[in-house]
């Protein structure tokens, strides 16, 4: 791969598994020097340097990124990727659920990126990039509150993007459709038929599988890389066709 992230330092939130990981290892090969933030840094993609991090909290951000900042001496990109799921209607979650995923999946990106702009209106080659999906913008059942707080973070993006383009920071986000990870895995074995389910979801999406978290994280790179600079406020699907696409029923 081109080292086009050379010299340019990366905070990714969620970075020690699933997309977040993947993310992490693809911006390692192309150059960057990454920081995998995340409850459990443990896991952390081996190159990048695992830091503990409860989005949730404050000032667990702040220090995890003057930890960033005094390691490095910069930061030019975040991704912010650390989220959690919830299944339902808006009859099946409670108050207290309804603000605690917003906490994380809305105002986690807040938290992280209101620590990190300091160093990126400095940066030569700063770029925010969101995890978002297509819950965003398509109607999936049982998903209201996800779908709600990705919606959230759409909107977000947009705005970030008008708020900080004229001090040369670069805001995107990417939508994946249904991505291989451990949390879908888990979804899937809490199925009462996984095989089924595991069937339906790769139906959903009209190329018939699964998203890879790397065809995510190559997403997020092109989101993320220097040489994108006329890139801001979009966002790039990464769902199989599925937001855009109408195919007819494959014919028995």
């Amino acid at each position: 791969m081109t080292a086009e992230f050379e010299g340019l330092v990366a905070v990714v939130t969620g970075g020690a598994s699933g997309i977040g990981a993947a993310i992490a290892r693809r911006l390692l090969a192309s150059g960057a020097q990454v920081a995998a933030l995340d409850l459990h840094p443990e896991t952390a993609p081996d190159g990048a340097v695992p830091v503990m991090v409860d989005v949730a909290d404050d000032v667990s951000v702040r220090a995890a990124i003057a930890q960033v900042a005094t390691r490095f001496g910069r930061i030019d990109i975040v991704v912010n990727n650390a989220g959690i799921g919830a299944q339902g209607s808006v009859e099946d979650n409670s108050d207290e659920e309804w603000h605690g995923v917003y906490d994380i999946n809305v105002v986690g990106v807040v938290r992280v990126t209101r620590a990190a702009l300091p160093y990126l209106r400095v940066s030569p080659a700063a770029s925010v990039v969101n995890t978002c999906s297509i819950a965003a913008t398509a109607g999936l059942p049982q998903r209201a509150l996800y779908s709600a707080t990705k919606g959230a973070v759409l909107a977000l993006t947009r705005a970030m993007a008008a708020d900080h383009l004229r001090e040369g920071v670069r805001v995107n986000c990417v939508n994946p459709g249904t991505a291989d990870t451990p949390w879908v895995a888990r979804l899937l074995d809490s199925a009462p038929d996984p095989e089924a389910e595991r069937a339906a979801l790769n139906a959903r999406q009209p190329h018939g599988r699964l998203v890879s978290p790397d065809e995510v994280a190559g997403a997020v790179a092109y989101l993320a890389s220097p040489l994108s600079g006329s890139t801001t406020g979009t966002s790039i699907a990464v769902d199989g066709g599925m937001h855009d696409l109408r195919l007819r029923p494959v014919e028995g």
